[in-house]
């Protein structure tokens, strides 16, 4: 039976019949330029060590380091992000061994930066947590992080970091003021091309987990975040958190987590008109790898979580899934 009847004029699948006809509509698109490759390192030699709690991801020797990077620049990925596995013995209160010149984040600059000069950015992580006994990011006293007290160590942290190698700071230890005095040092210091990447919108979040397990801090946390990491109820706060990071200098910022704080990136995003980075963090990646193990899920859920970080105003994401995604663009 011929069905008749008016039409609208405008059909819009008229434009999604063919594949060429919705690359050129399209409003959004994910590419490797979009991508940031966490790496988790850890002392020893010749070791590739699986993280449990992150099913494909692993700790890596300084000595299997290179092999990693060289992957990541031939895929195209712009920058690797460094995290340290802190032996127990080194950690302590103060988190003195941040101020090591020669601790493994330090040492994995400089031999990243002597065998690849400038293909890759190298972004650091400033905070305490990796080297505190007690698995905060600051000094811990009375059941509280002590804000001044902790980025008067932060800011030797940050030095020592550019002083290595690094290209790009990232401050997640929420701290109040840390980014301006940061700033003031690097710029004091001759490091005025070193950028900040603050962590200025990091929520008290569930979804870490995992990725304590991969720097060793699971087990030695002392209570909870939530004194200095946000409020997951709150989103007005995280517009003016973002506000004082970039009166301080901050040269971008980050939303983390990422899936469950899509408003959050598009009202940040909308607002500041700054480069906002994604942090599709731990937990995110152990869900979907879990669910795609198990046969609910595959590789194009992947793709599908990653755009709706770009769909919601991210201009790049920080994605264990970095080389997979990179490999199948």
């Amino acid at each position: 039976m011929i069905i008749t009847g008016k039409y609208p004029q405008l059909r819009l699948r008229r434009s999604r019949q063919n594949k060429w006809s919705r690359r050129l509509i399209s409003e959004n698109n994910l590419s490797v330029d979009d991508l940031i490759l966490p790496i988790f390192i850890v002392e020893g030699k010749n070791k590739k060590i699986p993280v449990k709690s992150m099913p494909g991801i692993f700790r890596y020797t300084l000595d299997k380091l290179n092999s990693i990077v060289r992957n990541a620049i031939d895929l195209g990925i712009p920058m690797i992000a460094l995290f340290p596995y802190t032996q127990k013995k080194l950690k302590d209160s103060l988190g003195t061994e941040s101020l090591n010149p020669n601790n493994l984040v330090c040492r994995a600059c400089k031999q990243v930066k002597k065998k690849f000069e400038n293909k890759i950015g190298i972004m650091c992580d400033v905070a305490l947590d990796p080297y505190t006994s007690h698995g905060h990011d600051g000094i811990y006293a009375s059941g509280d992080v002590l804000n001044d007290e902790t980025i008067k160590i932060l800011v030797e942290q940050s030095l020592l970091q550019a002083s290595a190698g690094c290209d790009v700071l990232a401050p997640s230890d929420m701290m109040d003021g840390r980014i301006g005095v940061i700033r003031k040092a690097l710029d004091k210091n001759g490091f005025k091309n070193v950028q900040i990447l603050s962590y200025a919108v990091k929520y008290a979040s569930s979804y870490y987990g995992p990725f304590r397990d991969a720097v060793g801090t699971k087990n030695l946390l002392k209570g909870n975040k939530k004194t200095y990491q946000m409020d997951f109820r709150n989103s007005n706060e995280a517009l003016r958190e973002v506000a004082l990071d970039i009166k301080e200098g901050a040269d971008m910022v980050i939303v983390k987590p990422g899936l469950p704080y899509l408003d959050i990136i598009e009202k940040v995003k909308n607002k500041f008109k700054i480069p906002v980075v994604a942090y599709q963090v731990s937990g995110e990646y152990s869900m979907i790898t879990n669910s795609i193990n198990k046969g609910i899920l595959n590789r194009d859920v992947v793709l599908e979580t990653l755009m709706s970080f770009k769909r919601s105003g991210a201009n790049a994401i920080i994605t264990y899934f970095a080389l997979q995604v990179a490999k199948d663009l």
